[in-house]
């Protein structure tokens, strides 16, 4: 996957690029703001692919972050993460409303960056390869209609608030895959890991009660969740 790193500190930049490639991504590097538009602008190279994400730093030399954001929503649709030392809520949901798809305080761990990076690129992706995101999930008893955003177990429909299904709908497109807690929580709530935690395993819990299948969800100790399909 491409990614567009916009940072100005040069040495920031390279030490995230060494990490980033390490983990299988196409880095490009821009230090400023115009830089970064100029960047995702449509080349005539149409063997280059898209950016699958763009990494912003808020610090900016020519202009302020929040306005590049603004102006990057405007020329695409690739997801925005961005990167601040301000950790105030209305910081956040400034840069929210302004575009970005999710917000990552300094300092930040690798393995949280890397999953929020996943996560938003993941939900940029149209038909998922898991699963089509017009179609219905099977497993065993329970069908997870995604279009309708409705749950039945043995065809009786079960009520779950729009959380809870979002958090199915995102277990249920892999089953026995590991979500992390971090990844949980920036696709499902959108936003930190922090204070969440607890949010989590009340849905967890309140899933697997009102699903009648306590084992449909896995806890997986020290890491998160994954959903277990049934034996056919």
């Amino acid at each position: 996957m491409r990614l567009l790193l916009v940072e100005d500190d040069d040495h920031v930049a390279a030490a995230l690029s060494a990490v980033l490639a390490r983990h299988g991504f196409s880095v490009t590097h821009a230090r400023s703001g115009e830089e970064a538009l100029q960047a995702v602008l449509p080349v005539t190279d149409g063997d280059r692919p898209p950016f699958g994400v763009i990494l912003l730093d808020l610090g900016l030399p020519d202009q302020d972050g929040y306005q590049v954001c603004g102006k990057l929503r405007k020329l695409t649709a690739t997801p925005v993460i961005m990167v601040t030392a301000r950790s105030d809520v209305r910081s956040r949901i400034h840069g929210l409303n302004l575009g970005a798809d999710d917000y990552v305080v300094k300092p930040y761990d690798t393995g949280e960056l890397l999953a929020r990076i996943h996560a938003v690129s993941r939900r940029n992706v149209p038909g998922d390869d898991a699963a089509p995101s017009t179609g219905a999930l099977m497993l065993g008893a329970v069908t997870v209609e995604l279009p309708t955003r409705r749950v039945s177990v043995d065809g009786e429909v079960v009520q779950l608030t729009r959380k809870e299904f979002d958090l199915l709908a995102l277990l249920a497109q892999r089953p026995g895959v590991v979500f992390r807690r971090e990844q949980i929580i920036s696709e499902v709530w959108h936003t930190s890991w922090e204070g969440t935690g607890r949010t989590l395993e009340v849905h967890v819990a309140s899933l697997r009660s009102k699903l009648r299948m306590p084992a449909l969800i896995e806890t997986v100790r020290g890491v998160g969740y994954r959903l277990v399909a049934p034996a056919a």
